[in-house]
């Protein structure tokens, strides 16, 4: 099944094709914002779902090059990314009586006429403008044709074009009554294609200029298969590690998630199959990355499992009650992250719409795995009574097993990390934390960061030769020049042409007269030399930071709703913690930031939710378990405790994800060894900033609420039904 996945440019290579851009109407300027506004259009229209992962460049004052990967209809891709989308209801003397403006924005759809044939339904702003429009249409009878036009021209003519078998326009229903409706069918000789690709381009809006082709090629790959190879190994010694890890540690229960963690590999795969993804490198990387996320619900469950096992219950028993408890942590970080991850597709554009996703569907696949999966399949041998007498093949020593007239609790058991008073030395870290801040915020405005041309000015080199060409020969003429290339790609079917892409622009004539010399003396021809504008990698870059701000707003007040709001504020904290410390990093370092940073970023900030609402749920239920809290002792005891009880858990899940990610910059790609490289610093901090940072200042926070009222009555917090279905 893997073999039928889409696989990116990276990978597999494409279409490309350059566009120049002209004016849609007299008098139009084309300026950036006009190009930027062109490129953002073109976005929307090929990445609906953020899974096509296009590459759109403007290039000097009036381009734009699109790339796309896997496309079987060139023709096809033409169409879809050239025609303007200006959607106009004329009458039969092509007057113009409505236009796109009269759309409701994102609400075209494809659907089926009473016929069963393919349709667009449409929805208008305005009942009683068409209902206007159809009244007047009707006073013209016997010629009484609303006809729907798309990118209607000069020349163009209704009576010209009804007689022919494929006329031009879109169709020309008969008004025979006034119609007070807002919503209207484009009926046709539709596939289910067309009028789905139809309904698409009316989604994305009408191009604000003309796109006029001036040439198109296929693409090669730009890594090529050793490096789909290396990251594919890479990535089966990750899952190996992992599932060595969990037989190790957990036993029993750890086999059992190796069969749901191998189903869920599967399930993702089928996904993207049906979705029609494109995968790139990074992606492949992510589902990688996935594994290791979706073993923690296991983690969650097994933990809890093991300490009803240490306070003397049955197998029966603890497998029952540790599900019932589990299942409410589980929820809260599972659904927090997926409304980030919502927030995140909402306003995002591009591969952060990608992103976003594959975090949606990696997280309810996980839910759905290793919550149902694995606790059914452990649920089969558990109530078989084959391991009634076998605590031991959870991972539980007969020594650390209580009598259960003992009558201890679960939150009485002592751990492994008693020892440690995390809130009393709480001022070192929030010190450590500080100086790490405030040194990364004065090294980032010495170094700034060392940009990749995705989102700082470059320039494209295309060097045409009568033989073909290897990205090997091509690297020794750029060491030749002293140019440092972002990336070689071979085009065309004979690889007679490379392109090159050089961070920085030639504005020394003398550098590109020797690049151009160069070129011509070796292989005959003149190479093409132009600017690269990173206006999209920028729209990009903004676009993250703005749908991580309002993905933390929505945290807040979902965690204050479940939680507490200094919960909410605690975990963002930590989670803004976590990114900046990652963008420090790369400044000090002087690895290169490329659009994969930003995915790399993004899956940190999920991981970092996901930590800190595990941390606050052990927490709550301490504090549940009180009536009222008098002394500031009583809450230093209540976080030590929830810290100490969640800490194997969330070390062994850093480790698991840890595995991965390791792997992959060891054996992976080099392409993605900077992405390797962030997910290792961004789940080291991220682990340390649940424990050492949010937990601390929700103590701080909730000191000063008893210091204000004296003593603090508990409210049970709002909680998810405990007795889930059973197993």
């Amino acid at each position: 099944m893997s073999k039928k996945i889409n696989l990116g440019l990276d990978l597999r290579g494409g279409f490309e094709v350059l566009y120049k851009v002209e004016p849609a109407k007299k008098g139009q300027k084309i300026d950036k914002a006009a190009l930027a506004d062109t490129a953002a259009a073109l976005d929307r229209r090929i990445n609906a779902l953020g899974v096509s992962e296009p590459q759109i460049s403007v290039e000097g004052n009036n381009r734009i090059r699109v790339q796309l990967a896997g496309v079987k209809d060139q023709n096809e891709a033409r169409k879809m990314l050239s025609t303007t989308a200006n959607l106009t209801f004329r009458d039969v003397n092509d007057k113009v009586m409505m236009d796109g403006t009269d759309l409701v924005q994102g609400k075209a759809k494809q659907s089926f006429d009473q016929n069963g044939k393919p349709d667009v339904v449409l929805q208008l702003k305005s009942r009683k403008k068409f209902a206007d429009v159809t009244k007047k249409i009707l006073a013209m009878a016997p010629n009484n044709q609303l006809v729907i036009w798309m990118d209607f021209q000069k020349g163009d003519s209704y009576k010209k074009e009804v007689a022919k078998k494929n006329p031009k326009f879109l169709s020309n229903p008969s008004v025979n009554s006034v119609l007070n409706t807002d919503q209207v069918e484009i009926t046709g000789n539709f596939t289910v294609k067309e009028a789905s690709n139809l309904a698409d381009l009316l989604n994305a809006g009408a191009l604000p200029v003309k796109l006029h082709e001036i040439y198109s090629t296929s693409v090669g790959a730009s890594f090529g298969q050793e490096a789909l190879h290396d990251t594919i190994l890479a990535g089966i010694i990750g899952v190996a590690a992992i599932f060595l890890f969990m037989i190790g540690y957990y036993r029993f229960p750890g086999f059992i998630a190796c069969i749901t963690l191998s189903v869920y590999i599967f399930l993702i795969l089928l996904i993207y199959r049906l979705m029609g993804a494109v995968l790139t490198l990074p992606g492949i990387a992510a589902l990688v990355l996935g594994v290791g996320m979706a073993v923690d619900a296991n983690i969650i469950t097994y933990e809890r499992i093991k300490e009803e096992l240490r306070v003397g219950k049955s197998v029966k028993s603890a497998f029952r009650a540790g599900n019932k408890s589990s299942f409410v942590a589980i929820f809260d970080s599972n659904l927090t992250t997926i409304l980030a991850a919502v927030i995140l597709f909402y306003f995002g554009t591009s591969s952060i719409r990608g992103f976003a996703t594959t975090l949606i569907i990696s997280i309810l696949l996980s839910f759905l795995t290793a919550v149902y999966g694995s606790r059914w399949l452990l649920g089969l041998w558990v109530n078989s009574n084959f391991l009634k007498k076998r605590p031991h093949w959870f991972g539980v020593k007969k020594s650390a097993i209580h009598n259960i007239a003992e009558n201890i609790d679960t939150h009485d058991l002592k751990t492994k990390f008693d020892w440690y008073d995390f809130v009393k030395h709480r001022n070192i870290f929030f010190t450590i934390s500080a100086v790490l801040i405030i040194g990364g915020f004065i090294l980032l405005s010495i170094f700034k960061l060392n940009l990749s041309i995705d989102f700082s000015s470059g320039t494209r080199i295309e060097v045409s030769s009568n033989q073909a060409l290897s990205q090997q020969e091509i690297q020794r003429d750029l060491d030749h020049l002293h140019l440092k290339s972002e990336d070689i790609v071979m085009q065309g079917t004979n690889r007679h042409h490379a392109v090159i892409r050089v961070k920085g622009s030639f504005s020394d004539k003398e550098k590109s007269t020797q690049i151009n010399q160069y070129f011509t003396e070796k292989y005959g021809k003149s190479p093409s030399i132009s600017s690269v504008s990173p206006t999209v990698g920028k729209e990009l870059a903004l676009s993250a930071v703005y749908s991580l701000l309002l993905a933390a707003v929505g945290i807040i007040i979902y965690v204050a709703f479940r939680f507490e709001w200094r919960m909410g504020v605690a975990s963002i904290v930590a989670l803004f913690h976590d990114a900046f410390f990652m963008i420090a990093f790369f400044s000090i370092t002087r690895l290169e930031v490329d659009v994969t940073f930003i995915a790399a970023v993004l899956t940190i900030v999920g991981y970092s939710i996901n930590d800190s609402i595990v941390t606050f749920d052990r927490i709550r239920d301490n504090l549940n378990r009180r009536r009222k809290i008098k002394t500031a002792k009583e809450i230093h005891d209540i976080v030590n405790a929830g810290i100490r009880q969640t800490l194997a858990r969330s070390v062994n899940t850093v480790l698991t994800v840890l595995m991965t990610s390791v792997a992959l910059a060891i054996f992976g790609s080099e392409s993605i060894r900077n992405f390797s490289i962030a997910l290792i610093v961004g789940l080291i901090t991220g682990t340390y900033s649940s424990i050492f940072i949010a937990a601390q200042i929700w103590f701080v926070l909730k000191k000063r609420q008893l210091k204000k009222h004296g003593a603090i009555v508990i409210q049970k917090a709002r909680r998810t039904r405990a007795d889930e279905p059973q197993v």
